[in-house]
Formats: structure tokens, sequence, C-alpha cells
């Protein structure tokens, strides 16, 4: 029986044509040249230059695109002024070009249909008609349900538009997957401690550090740009590098310990590990008597969290703790035990990163000279607006009680809250989706489908034909970060800096940049004083010259850097500092998290363990690939066009699995990977677990490139360990098995 919302494959754009089930239709122009194959040899002189900063990933790092005289870009280098990369773009950003010329892009607005029979396909439309159409069907929803009801998902620059948009509609309802299934417990971890966020990019001191621990961080593999550059060069001096992660990952083989842990216990090291430091007073004792709250609460609560408590749990020998717990004491307030970045792991994730906080704090890390700057952002001025309509509901009303230490809106709680139940007055009734795959961003795919197919309105901006693009109403395509501007990069840093991205080229196709689709949009919604500029050009010159620059600057030189305005990267020496707490100070005992009904101390529970014949399923990151947005970038492609599932050999030995071999992978719940896999035998990898990274096994056609290479993972997560401190979701809980046959599919009635 077909629901409201079958899944359309992008292969059709005119009228009449069906895009259900596969189609061999190239009405799209899938077959056009990426760039011109009789490049000749340019210098850089020869080129023309412009400014900008990559989209690739969120670190957003500066740089310059060259562009010949035929109008070809010929490559992008990092901008030596901007400390997000120093001159040096990764893997992503040299291979953002892929993006601009991948012929599978999306190429121009398309509308859902339906045929005689019920069928469902795109057919192509103007972009006049396509937000038209998104308007009167936003504002139907408005009407009927009000427009709390219309929630936004966004990653990347799109989103400072939209979200702007949906408050002005009367919706505060706007997410980011990085929240719920990414950073979230970090930061609600750090406000509870030290009375403020992490941030992006993090403040850790990592050039100038003697010590730094990474549980679960993978840098270099995430690619983090200006942390992996200082890492590089704090191992040259000599650093000391503490890694805890079930996994030889590439920065544990260049680490001085590796503590290969039991997956799910990572707490339990952690609080053993502030044992020993409490117990063996090898704590900061100035800075914790002058900032800190609680350590006779902290003192009596690890009595009895010792090392020997900690090796039945973890396997890690309690030497080795000490040992460890030793070397950052010695190192302090010179060490980082880094907060890490995708930490919902397990569903305690809020308790885990409070008990790296408060390590930090007992080592006198948190702004302190090789621990954590206080870092510095430039407050670009707004125009003047109308003022926003009040929200009558939010997100929270569907949780109510639940999640109040959540910072911001979860994208989970918002998808959850999007199927209707008996209890919910409203339950939501339209997404716009802003440059993020959902189907293979959050957990538990079926419960996402099941979310869209109970949706009014769908519509989705991106570059390419996504899974996300396949179940909505309309698709509108963006253009690439190289062909458009967007509003000035203002990201916290040492010290303040600003980046432009401008325009290299024109928009390739019928594609747009999101300032113009938003302001377009809001207009036919009655909403253009919102948007107070007839081009962002106006907005970003405005802007530049209240705070000393000028577009006309910004386009010469791309990156500026401003003065501090707000005290120095550390701590002075005895300075009285209040904490934003309810104590004023560094709380090792939170008060806020205890007004919740929580624990405000990290106490270690027991996780799930898999059943014989299953393996934890661990996932992470390739350095050349940003989550499932990349896998189709003939540049990044070509580095990396599949993942692999890591076995340990004595695994492999006992399913006589053999290199390279396929495999399909098959969870506790019985859900069974749509491509099979191949096997990587390595040591690198604990006996109990298996290893893939993120962001392959795409299900649609039309990512030629990127269509049943590898595995997705996502797929296989179905069990959703919720952090129930502020909603995060722990997707670490499940455990895979392997078929070495082609699974039957069962036939559809």
């Amino acid at each position: 029986m077909k629901t409201r919302r079958e899944f359309i494959k992008i292969s059709a754009a005119g009228a009449g044509v069906t895009a259900i089930g596969l189609s061999g239709v190239n009405i799209l122009g899938l077959n056009t040249a990426q760039a011109s194959n009789d490049q000749t040899a340019a210098s850089d002189a020869e080129m023309s230059v412009y400014p900008t900063y990559c989209e690739v990933c969120f670190w957003k790092c500066a740089g310059w695109t060259y562009v010949d005289k035929k109008g070809e870009i010929r490559k992008i280098i990092g901008n030596k002024e901007d400390p997000h990369c120093n001159g040096r773009l990764c893997p992503r950003g040299t291979g953002g070009i892929g993006m601009y010329y991948d012929e599978d892009r999306l190429k121009t607005p398309l509308i859902r249909e339906y045929d005689k029979d019920g069928n469902a396909y795109f057919r192509k439309a103007s972009w006049d008609e396509a937000l038209e159409y998104s308007a009167k069907k936003l504002q139907k929803v408005a009407e009927e349900h009000g427009p709390e009801c219309v929630a936004l998902f966004n990653h990347g620059s799109a989103g400072s538009y939209l979200g702007t948009l949906l408050k002005a509609f009367g919706s505060p309802n706007i997410a980011a997957p990085s929240f719920a299934q990414c950073r979230g417990p970090r930061e609600t971890a750090w406000i509870a401690t030290f009375g403020e966020a992490v941030g992006s990019p993090e403040p850790t001191d990592i050039r100038d550090t003697d010590c730094l621990v990474l549980i679960g961080s993978h840098l270099g593999e995430n690619m983090h740009n200006g942390q992996v550059q200082e890492m590089a060069d704090a191992i040259d001096r000599g650093t000391t590098i503490i890694t805890v992660d079930p996994r030889l990952s590439t920065v544990a083989s260049k680490s001085k310990y590796w503590l290969p842990i039991k997956p799910a216990t990572d707490l339990a090291l952690l609080m053993a590990w502030i044992h020993v430091v409490v117990y063996e007073e090898i704590y900061n004792k100035d800075y914790v008597e002058q900032y800190t709250y609680g350590l006779d609460l902290l003192k009596e609560h690890v009595k009895n969290m010792t090392p020997e408590w900690a090796y039945g749990i973890t396997t890690i020998e309690p030497e080795i703790i000490r040992k460890t717990a030793r070397e950052m004491a010695n190192a302090a307030p010179a060490v980082i035990v880094h907060p890490g970045r995708h930490v919902t792991w397990y569903g305690d994730d809020t308790q885990r990163i409070r008990a790296v906080a408060i390590l930090n704090a007992l080592f006198g890390s948190w702004g302190n000279r090789g621990g954590f700057y206080m870092k510095e952002s430039v407050h670009l001025p707004k125009p003047k607006t109308p003022p926003y309509p009040k929200p009558t509901k939010t997100w929270r009303d569907a949780y109510p009680g639940q999640f109040k230490l959540a910072s911001l809106a979860l994208s989970s709680g918002i998808c959850d809250a999007t199927i209707p139940t008996e209890d919910r007055a409203c339950s939501f009734k339209a997404w716009v989706v802003a440059g993020t795959n959902l189907p293979l961003t959050l957990p538990n795919m079926s419960n996402t489908v099941k979310a869209m197919e109970n949706l009014d309105f769908l519509l989705v901006i991106d570059t390419m034909p996504m899974e996300i693009t396949g179940y909505a109403d309309v698709v509108l395509p963006e253009c690439t970060y190289l062909e458009r501007y967007d509003l000035i990069r203002d990201s916290p840093h040492r010290e303040p800096y600003i980046a432009l991205r401008m325009p290299a080229v024109e928009p390739k196709y019928d594609s747009k940049p999101a300032w113009w689709i938003t302001k377009q949009l809001a207009e036919k919604m009655g909403l253009g004083d919102y948007f107070p500029y007839d081009d962002i050009t106006e907005l970003l010159d405005w802007q530049l010259k209240k705070i000393g620059s000028s577009l006309e600057e910004m386009k010469r030189i791309g990156v500026k850097k401003l003065d501090r305005e707000h005290g120095g990267l550390y701590f002075q020496k005895g300075e009285d500092i209040e904490f934003n707490t309810p104590t004023g100070k560094i709380e090792l005992y939170s008060n806020e998290i205890a007004a919740e009904g929580f624990d405000p101390i990290p106490v270690y529970t027991a996780h799930p363990e898999p059943d014989p014949g299953f393996y934890r399923l661990i996932y992470g990151r390739a350095p050349m690939h940003t989550f499932s947005r990349t896998a189709n970038n003939h540049n990044l492609w070509d580095l990396q066009k599949e993942n692999a599932v890591w076995v340990n050999p004595k695994v492999a030995e006992l399913w006589d699995l053999k290199k390279d071999q396929l495999v399909w992978l098959k969870n506790q719940d019985g859900v069974v990977s749509s491509f099979p896999i191949k096997v990587r035998i390595t040591e690198r990898i604990r006996w109990d677990s298996v290893y893939m990274v993120h962001g392959f096994g795409h299900s649609d056609k039309k990512l030629r490139r990127a269509y049943g290479n590898g595995a997705n993972d996502t797929e296989l997560i179905t069990r959703v360990m919720v952090d129930p401190i502020m909603g995060g979701t722990g997707m670490r809980g499940n455990f895979v098995t392997f078929l070495t046959e082609q699974p039957q599919k069962e036939a559809k009635s």
C-alpha cells in the first residue's frame, strides 16, 4: 500500500514522468561534463582570485579560489592569515571544487506531483512557482495549526537566513542535528561546570600544551584543521598524548599511551582518574581552592572508585590508570582532557563529559596556557527589523518536564514529535530542511521516515539529490559555496577574526544562493521586512563599515584580525573570576544538575552487552569525507570510494572471514544493511567490537559514484539511548553480526 510520501528518486523533471522505482530518463542533464577537458597550464598570475571560506565542514577554513580566463575554477588554497587553517587546507577543502563540478547536482526547482494512478513524480518548476507553492503550503499549516507547527532542520550557512524566516513566521523550532546527535551533551556539561559552553572551534590551547588526553576524540580523522596542525606540532616537540579508544586510531598510533578500553566503560576510567588525582592530592591546589566548589563532596563521592575498581570494568590495568593520571598532573595546568565533538554514545553522555570537565578543573586547565584559552569573536551589528512574534508553544511542550537543560532545540525530539499521538495538541506538520540529509543523519531511519510520512509539507533546500530530497514536496537547488556570497564568518578564536565568502563564478544551472531563496520566500509570505536589503552585499558592506572595514577591503584580503576587547587569553594569577553558575564558581558538584533531579557528580552505570555472536558497532569519520554529504564528490570519492568493516583477527578466524570479503551486517533488531561491506582484518580493533566509517551506502541511484558503495551505519542504529539530562541520542548501544550470503528480501505485498 502506498503512503502519501513515498520516496521519489530524483530522476524526472518533466510533467507526466513517473519517478517511482528506477528510471533511465536523463531530464536533469546528468551527463554534462565535469569541467573543460582542454585545460592548459595557467600560472597564478594569469588567474583571478576570490576569497572564500569552506562549506565542506563546520570548521569553515578561509581560502582563495583561483579561476582561469575561461571561467573554470582551477584550485582552492588556504588563506595564510586565517587561524582556522594557517594557509593549509585539508583534503576536503582542496577537494571542494568537486561540489561545483558534480554533474549529479540538483539543477532546477522540483515539485512533487501524482499521476492518475497515484504514483508520485517530480516535475520541473520555475523559481517563482516553487516559492509561491511553498509559501502557500507553509501559510496553510500556520492557519490550520499555528506557525509553531513548522520546524527547521539545518546545517551550514543557509540556517542563518532560514532561522530568521522561521522566527519571523512565529516558530522557535529551529534545530541542527549537530546538537542532539553530536555536541549537545558536551555543551550542557560544560555549562553546568564552568558556566559557559565549549563552542566551536573548541578553545583548546594545543599549541602550548604539555599533555593532551583524547578520550574518543579522533583528531586527524575528523580533520578539525587548526587543532590537527597544532597537534602535529605538539607531537614533534614531544608532548605527551594519551588516547583512550577501543580502536588504534591514527592519533592513537602517535600517542605515548594507547588505552584500548572496553566500549561503554569510559566513565569508569574517568572517575578512577579523578580518584587518583584527589586522593594523591596531585590536583592544582591554588586553582581548586580559589575557583571551584564541591571538592569535599567530590572526594567522598569517588572514595571507592579506585583504579582496581575500574580495571574490572574497563580492562585497563590499575598501574596504567595511575601512571596516566600522574602524567596529566605533572603537566598541569598545561594539560587538556579534550571535550570531544561527537559525544552522543551511551545515554549518560552529559555525565561522562561532566567527568571530563571536572578533570580539567582539577588540573586548572580552564583559562590557563596549554589548557583552554578564553576565546573572543567579533560582534557584527544587525539591521533594524520588526520584532519577532511571540510563539505560544515550542518543541519543549511535547516533552513536559524533560530536557530542561538542553540549550538548543533537539532535532530528534522534533522528529519524534512529528508523529501524532493522542496526547499531543499539535504534532509538527511541516519541515524545512536545509543542508542536512536527515535519513542518514538522525538515528533510527524508520522513525525518521515515519515522521516524514505524517507531514503536510516538506521543503528541502540542498545542492545534491540526497536521500532527504526523495521525500520532499518541493526541492530547491542551492548553489555551492563557490558560487555565492554568505554572511561574514565571525567564529571565535584566540583573537577576533572575520572572513569573507564571495562568488568566484556564476551559479551553475538554475541554482540560487540560500540568502536569495529565503528572501524571496519571505516576501511571498509577507515577511520581507525581516530582510531589509535588495542584495546581501548591501548588508555585508554596511556591517563591515560599522567595524572599520568594507566589502572592498575584504575582497582584497579575505581575512582580517581585530583587537581583543574583553581581557586576555588566560586568567591572570590570582585574578578574581566569577563563573556563570549558581555558586559563581566552577562546580565540581553541579547544583544545576542536582536541581533537575540528576546526580550532581557523575555515577558509572553498566550498559547493555551484546548477545553471543554480536559485536558492538563503533563508527567514525574519514579525513577526506564529511558525514554523508561528500561521498559523491569526484575529488574526494577518488580518495575513498567506500567504507570497510574492521574485524579483529580472532573474530575473523572464528567466522572464517577473509580480507576484502563482502558481508552484510545484521543488528540486534534484525535490521540488515542494504548493501554489503568489505572486511578489513586488523589488530587495531578490540575483539568485542567492529568499526566502520559513517557516510557510505547511499541508496539514491542519482548519486552515481556513491550509490551502493559500502554500508550505511545509520540503518543499523535502531537502538537509541537518550540522555535524560538534555535529550542527546546515544547511538553506540547497537550490536551487529555477519551474514556471509546475501539475505533474501521479503516480497512487497
